[in-house]
């Protein structure tokens, strides 16, 4: 079972590091906690916040449909911090290295730790509408290639939790990761659980002995407990698994047993799917809208560059605001010209469509409006100033004419 486990593993942790350091992918959004963190600005406001996109949604969404089936299988078979931590663990037994057990009621105690460190991640990113501990974040200093958005505090924390891991089992996985805390409440529900014949077990307590989160498997018919990551290290473990002492699967009622093969098969399935919705379905990651919807709108698609986050969007939308010669907007006091602006920010060329009133603008007056320098008298007189955007759009000349709105 170890064996087939570490395959899955490292598959898991080289294709991320394939996807960050050769391919150069954002693999920020394809976090799960990024769903997290950006849930309420997203709600609330329309927006994520930078760097991240609706696939960190989708991916949460994967994640917690196989915590309900599986409980946290995701920690001891994807999680890259979870692979590397067990690693550095074998390796700390090695080099025997003393090994530190916690257990009882000091790991309790700990355990209580994802829990602030959760709502302190919570809290900030909703002080600064912006990722507060991303500069900090162990997994970070992972996938970032080391630009200088990162700070020493990230190589500090993923430090720390390496030399730990030498001598303590999962310490971050246990005790401080924020993910862990958002799984939980659901692993607690999940299906899947490893199940003990009290006939057949010869209570030797290699099954509890084995266990890398402290759960008392040889005390317990079943275990439901929420921090089981379905590694089956227990059931590898005992002595008597064949005989079914310990056996994994759903509960009695649907099934006596399970192979490890629909572990993996699951855990595949949940991520696939929620990699496939977030290309087949993308969502826009910004939406915001001016003024009042009028009875008929048009629409107008548009693929533009130097769109790169949530920063840039503003500024597009800004410009689509616009009250000049080329204005969605209204010069007209207490009235507003409607538009909707809906994008997907990312490198490259990124996809753009804004929803606008026919009977106001055309799709050439959008166009102009995104592209041509706005004179910005109406903020403030004393200091306008002309601004340049710095916007194009792909396929479209700007000094091509196009039809002016009405002053």
């Amino acid at each position: 079972m170890t064996r087939a486990r570490r395959i899955v593993q490292f598959a898991f942790l080289a294709f991320t590091l394939v996807a960050v350091f050769l391919l150069s992918a954002n693999a920020e959004l394809w976090c799960p906690f990024g769903g997290v963190e950006a849930c309420f600005e997203y709600v609330t406001q329309g927006t994520m916040l930078c760097s991240l996109g609706i696939s960190n949604f989708y991916i949460l969404g994967g994640l917690l449909a196989m915590t309900l089936l599986l409980r946290r299988a995701f920690c001891s078979h994807v999680c890259p911090i979870g692979t590397l931590s067990e690693w550095l663990g074998k390796v700390g037994a090695a080099l025997k290295l003393p090994r530190l057990h916690i257990g009882g009621r000091s790991d309790r105690v700990l355990g209580l730790g994802k829990y602030v460190v959760l709502g302190l991640i919570l809290w900030a990113t909703l002080s600064v509408r912006e990722l507060a501990f991303r500069t900090a974040c162990p997994v970070y200093a992972l996938i970032s290639r080391h630009g200088t958005d990162i700070t020493m505090w990230a190589y500090i924390t993923a430090g720390a939790i390496a030399l730990l891991s030498l001598v303590i089992v999962l310490p971050f996985c246990r005790w401080f990761c924020a993910l862990a805390a958002v799984l939980t409440p659901l692993s607690k529900l999940g299906l899947a659980r490893v199940k003990r014949d009290t006939a057949s077990c010869s209570n030797c307590r290699r099954c509890a002995k084995a266990c890398p989160m402290d759960i008392a498997v040889d005390q317990l018919p079943q275990v439901t407990a929420a921090r089981c990551t379905s590694c089956l290290s227990c059931v590898e473990a005992c002595p008597k698994a064949g005989e079914g002492a310990l056996r994994w699967g759903p509960p009695n009622w649907l099934g006596r047993r399970w192979s490890q093969a629909v572990l993996f098969v699951v855990v595949v399935a949940c991520i696939g799917a929620a990699a496939a919705a977030a290309y087949l379905a993308p969502l826009p990651s910004y939406v915001k809208s001016h003024g009042t919807p009028p009875a008929e709108t048009a629409t107008v698609e548009l693929r533009v560059s130097d769109l790169t986050c949530r920063g840039r969007a503003n500024l597009l939308f800004w410009f689509l605001e616009r009250n000049d010669l080329y204005q969605l907007g209204s010069t007209v006091p207490d009235q507003s010209t409607y538009f909707k602006l809906e994008a997907w920010p990312g490198p490259g060329w990124s996809r753009v469509r804004v929803t606008f009133d026919p009977d106001t603008a055309d799709a050439d007056m959008v166009r102009s409006a995104i592209t041509e320098p706005y004179f910005n008298a109406h903020i403030d007189p004393l200091e306008s100033r002309w601004m340049e955007s710095p916007f194009k759009i792909e396929g479209y000349d700007p000094l091509t004419p196009v039809p002016l709105a009405t002053p």
